[in-house]
């Protein structure tokens, strides 16, 4: 996995979270495209990850990881203040799954 460099603003990652613009920011210096096209190509790599998911497809990122789509069926959840059984509806959730290289640089 080739490695995007640390994304830093002046006063270090914004609150310890890579954001949209540090990631412009990245591409901005290693691509030397401009701020604005470093941008839209963020914000399109972003769209069309978000638009494979929502067509029900899963979204696999090689040496990071994939987002999965699961189905979960309805089940009988409680609520845990009156005891009382409450049906929960059947609904999509995504999950994220590290790659073992990830998971191996995250160990180190």
């Amino acid at each position: 996995m080739a490695d995007a460099g640390v994304a830093r603003s002046k006063d270090g990652l914004h609150a310890g979270t890579l954001t949209r613009a540090d990631l412009s920011d990245i591409v901005h210096n290693r691509l030397g495209l401009s701020r604005s096209e470093s941008a839209a190509v963020v914000e399109r790599v972003l769209f069309h990850m978000c638009q494979a998911l929502s067509e029900g497809h899963n979204v696999k990122v090689s040496g990071f990881g994939s987002f999965l789509l699961r189905d979960k069926g309805e089940r009988i959840g409680r609520n845990p203040k009156t005891g009382i059984e409450v049906p929960i509806a059947p609904r999509r959730v995504m999950t994220f799954r590290a790659s073992q290289i990830m998971r191996d640089r995250i160990a180190q």
